[in-house]
């Protein structure tokens, strides 16, 4: 079993063996014939094998992300996360990547892994923004769904998760993420392509512009921003890579760079070919420490 970005999981263990202990009993009478020499305990015939030690990976991630969907090339927001993975002793660290949903293996054939996948879309907050002006706030929304993954060498992963939202958003997302995996020392490097595409009820909240928005869009040196219906469809094409350093079987950390190309009715959206642009980047930095852990029970 594999456990991915912040989750948190018990493990059972084997139950404790118990050694008899012989005690010996002293005569009540003076004239009661003495007993035998006691032997010395004897081993037990076999003992139960200790339970397998797991290994748990903490860490914390910060990332620059767009200050919100569409947003300038210059327009970045902080958010950081935790990081948890927990996976057998002796196995190697566990790959994720950078664009993952949180999620872990419920199904294990090998090289095909199957299991729950959840993200949470943050919040869009109009006042934060001039180019937002008008445009009202969108909520968080929460992404629930499943994954799949198939390593088809073993460098090689892909990665498809399809989830639907709930809250800002009500659509369907689905994702592929192609990885080769690489490593090369102390370092693992790894990247590729990545596709998206959602539904009208995903991309609207945040390319639509509704009648009574477009009234009141109007910023200072910017013009109205026109009525606009998003539809669903291919939402973005693009790429990312990421570099690890292992300093220690205890020590870790990594960098990454993910570009997303916006396209389809996201793209033609006049927020952003206005006041935006279709290019969006995505930076993070993050350093993990790993510990030995036994079962809980």
């Amino acid at each position: 079993m594999r456990v991915w970005r912040y989750a948190l999981a018990a493990w059972a263990a084997a139950a404790p063996v118990i050694v008899p202990v012989i005690v010996p009993v002293m005569a009540a009478a003076a004239d009661m014939p003495s007993a035998p020499p006691m032997s010395a305990p004897r081993e037990p015939a076999s003992y139960l094998p200790a339970a397998p030690d797991w290994i748990v990976t903490v860490g914390a991630e910060a990332r620059l992300v767009p200050a919100w969907a569409g947003a300038p090339e210059n327009k970045f927001a902080l958010s950081g996360a935790p990081l948890l993975s927990i996976r057998p002793a002796g196995t190697p660290p566990t790959f994720f990547g950078p664009r993952d949903s949180f999620g872990f293996s419920v199904l294990n054939f090998g090289q095909f892994y199957v299991g729950p996948a959840f993200k949470l879309v943050w919040e869009r907050s109009a006042s934060q923004y001039t180019q937002l002006n008008g445009l009202g706030n969108v909520d968080f929304a929460l992404q629930a769904g499943a994954f799949a993954e198939f390593w088809a060498t073993p460098w090689l992963r892909l990665r498809t998760e399809l989830r639907q939202g709930f809250g800002g958003e009500t659509g369907v997302t689905g994702d592929a993420f192609l990885d080769a995996v690489v490593p090369v020392g102390p370092f693992r490097f790894s990247g590729g392509p990545r596709v998206t595409a959602q539904s009208a009820a995903a991309i609207s909240p945040y390319f639509s512009i509704t009648p009574a928005q477009s009234a009141g869009s109007t910023v200072s040196g910017l013009p109205m921003l026109p009525v606009y219906n998003a539809g669903g469809g291919l939402y973005s094409y693009g790429a990312g890579g990421q570099v690890e350093y292992f300093w220690s079987p205890q020590l870790a950390a990594h960098g990454f760079v993910e570009y997303e190309r916006l396209t389809g009715s996201a793209a033609d959206s006049p927020l952003v070919t206005q006041r935006g642009s279709p290019n969006q980047f995505t930076f993070g930095l993050a350093a993990t420490y790993s510990f030995s852990m036994h079962p809980l029970w």
